[in-house]
């Protein structure tokens, strides 16, 4: 049996009893570990899985997956995957090549970015397409997701923006010359997100992220709420103006996320949101007097 295992958001606790249970039956564990990254080392996962751990890059997953389905129609095999199994296409491509080989899959869900966005005061049921954000370079800046915001704005559904990572990549020097040398870790920051977001307005200059009236809302660490401040949760809200002249630290440590209101919100949503506004008295006349939200 494959087991594709969702670890959660943040440490090694949001495991769930029926995944810890797949764990310690499995004869080997991959953690998968470029699509996404858990807040704790992998010896920690060890340590509270009482399970040898091997680290599953990109390369393994998707060019070596027959190493990971090696023997899985024979014993138990997991692969961890942190948030939800399913919040990555390669996951889907792993449980379609099992199948091909004749491997019994089973997926043992967990809680995601996707789900818990909501803890921003936004309602699930009002979010539209989920888009991503890359890093920008001198000769490639993608603006795809431009288009798809304008498409949820235009429905008045909420956008969840994910921000870029890049765990072990390499350079495309080093790639030309097939040097397996990688590049230190990056993790996009909500203060170069709004950036590049506002840079893609300014060429295209259809009025979609205007940055004195569109409501935004900054989210890190999601789901962890709890231990050292550093590692806590953090969400503020604001204009996107004002979002970008908050100071990189206002926003906590990575993994961000990002959410771009859409144009119906209702008044709960403000409200709620209210909590965390940069200054509470333009979050809510923004939301009167633009998005035409009935505030009290």
């Amino acid at each position: 049996m494959l087991y594709i295992i969702g670890l959660g958001l943040c440490d090694e606790k949001d495991i769930t009893v029926r995944g810890l249970e797949a764990v310690k039956s499995s004869s080997r564990v991959y953690l998968e570990a470029y699509t996404s990254i858990l807040l704790v080392n992998k010896e920690r996962l060890e340590t509270f899985y009482g399970k040898e751990i091997v680290v599953a890059d990109r390369d393994m997953v998707e060019t070596q997956a027959e190493e990971i389905l090696h023997g899985a129609d024979k014993q138990d095999v997991s692969l961890l995957v942190v948030g939800d199994p399913f919040g990555a296409t390669t996951h889907i491509d792993i449980v379609l090549r099992a199948r091909s080989s004749g491997i019994p899959v089973r997926v043992i869900h967990n809680a995601s970015i996707m789900n818990a966005v909501g803890a921003c005061g936004l309602q699930l049921y009002n979010f539209g397409q989920t888009v991503s954000l890359v890093f920008f370079t001198e000769t490639w800046k993608p603006d795809s997701f431009y288009d798809r915001i304008r498409e949820n704005m235009g429905l008045g559904l909420h956008t969840l923006v994910l921000l870029d990572i890049k765990v072990k990549e390499q350079s495309e020097e080093n790639l030309a010359r097939g040097k397996k040398i990688y590049e230190p870790p990056r993790y996009m920051s909500i203060t170069q997100a709004v950036s590049q977001m506002l840079e893609v307005e300014f060429l295209r200059g259809e009025n979609v992220l205007s940055p004195k009236t569109t409501l935004a809302i900054a989210l890190s660490r999601v789901g962890c709420d709890v231990g050292a401040d550093s590692t806590q949760q953090r969400i503020v809200c604001g204009t996107l103006e004002q979002l970008s002249e908050q100071p990189p630290e206002s926003f906590g440590e990575p993994l961000h996320s990002l959410v771009i209101v859409g144009k119906r919100p209702h008044h709960l949503e403000v409200v709620y949101a209210e909590e965390y506004a940069v200054c509470r008295e333009t979050w809510r006349r923004v939301a009167a007097e633009v998005y035409g939200c009935a505030l009290d």
